[in-house]
């Protein structure tokens, strides 16, 4: 299996994906106060989304459906764990708890990525990998100021951990590299699986469903909630998405995982600009903290168990994942 190439373009795709899925909030924010409930905004955001990548994934295929054929295992896998699980899991989640426990208790996952490497893939976590995660799960406690306003549940607390299972699905899945899918074609055929999903979630009533067309308000304007809708779907579900994936495959998912900790400090930002929250001393302290962690964990990994590159060319993959 060829050597995966770990180098700034991986990094980049990681940031830029977790920049890209920081920006949901904002979007969300303006179709939630309007009335939409959060399983009518994730389920818009995911099949627009699938919608977006149909003609691209298409036309990447073209010549190749025997490979769709025989990935529809990992994408049904993808779809539903990956994809709808921790959105769903996250929204139960925060119907009971704070915002900031649910946060925590989703990115938790990291921990259970770094597990998984260790015992199925026998990636032991070094010292300094492992002085990354401590670091930069501290400054994540700083950031998303958790114990302002904590409120818990023993059902909710539950739900947080089946997001942070289904934030290490992501991770982990993305990672597969053998007879794969293009990460762009890989995005668009697990947005449409969760899509579809959450929506037959909604048909048994597992999941509330409300929408409103009345106008709504975004970045301090009233605008059609269609504007809102279309960053959700095309901004922070396609593109995140796609070069999420993308991203995974070259770093591994034990580094991507702990990069993908900078969506929160992206979410900040975005909230800060676009909705004027402006953000503690505390929670800015907490994002260079979290900085310091991904550092020492990407420092920490050893260059012989950085994974294999996909052989497929490269396409320009929440909280709610």
């Amino acid at each position: 299996m060829p050597a995966r190439r770990t180098g700034p373009l991986g990094l980049l795709l990681a940031v830029l994906s977790a920049a890209a899925f920081g920006t949901a909030g904002v979007f969300a924010t303006g179709l939630l106060d309007a009335g939409w409930t959060a399983g009518s905004a994730v389920t818009a955001r995911l099949s627009v989304a699938a919608l977006a990548l149909t003609v691209p994934a298409v036309l990447q295929l073209r010549g190749r459906w025997p490979l769709l054929r025989s990935n529809a295992g990992a994408v049904v896998a993808f779809g539903a764990l990956a994809v709808a699980l921790p959105q769903f899991a996250y929204f139960s989640a925060v119907s009971r708890l704070s915002v900031g426990v649910a946060l925590l208790l989703e990115y938790s996952g990291v921990l259970l990525v770094v597990l998984w490497t260790w015992l199925r893939l026998g990636q032991r976590p070094s010292a300094v990998t492992g002085a990354g995660v401590v670091v930069a799960l501290g400054g994540l406690v700083l950031v998303l100021d958790v114990a302002s306003g904590a409120r818990i549940d023993p059902v909710g607390v539950v739900w947080g951990l089946v997001a942070a299972v289904g934030l290490a699905s992501y991770f982990v899945l993305s990672a597969r590299t053998e007879d794969a899918l293009p990460p762009l074609v890989s995005a668009w055929a697990g947005l449409g699986v969760g899509a579809l999903v959450l929506g037959a979630a909604a048909l048994v009533g597992a999941l509330p469903w409300r929408t409103t067309a009345a106008d709504v308000e975004f970045a301090g304007r009233t605008t059609s909630w269609l504007v809102p809708v279309l960053g959700l779907s095309l901004l922070a579900a396609a593109f995140a998405y796609a070069t999420g994936i993308a991203a995974v495959r070259r770093l591994g998912s034990r580094v991507s995982s702990f990069v993908g900790l900078s969506e929160v400090l992206f979410a900040v930002v975005a909230a800060w600009l676009a909705l004027a929250q402006r953000p503690g001393p505390a929670q800015l302290v907490g994002g260079v903290v979290v900085l310091a962690g991904i550092v020492l964990v990407r420092l920490g990994e050893r260059p012989a168990e950085a994974p294999a590159v996909a052989v497929d060319p490269l396409p320009v993959g929440t909280p709610d994942r």
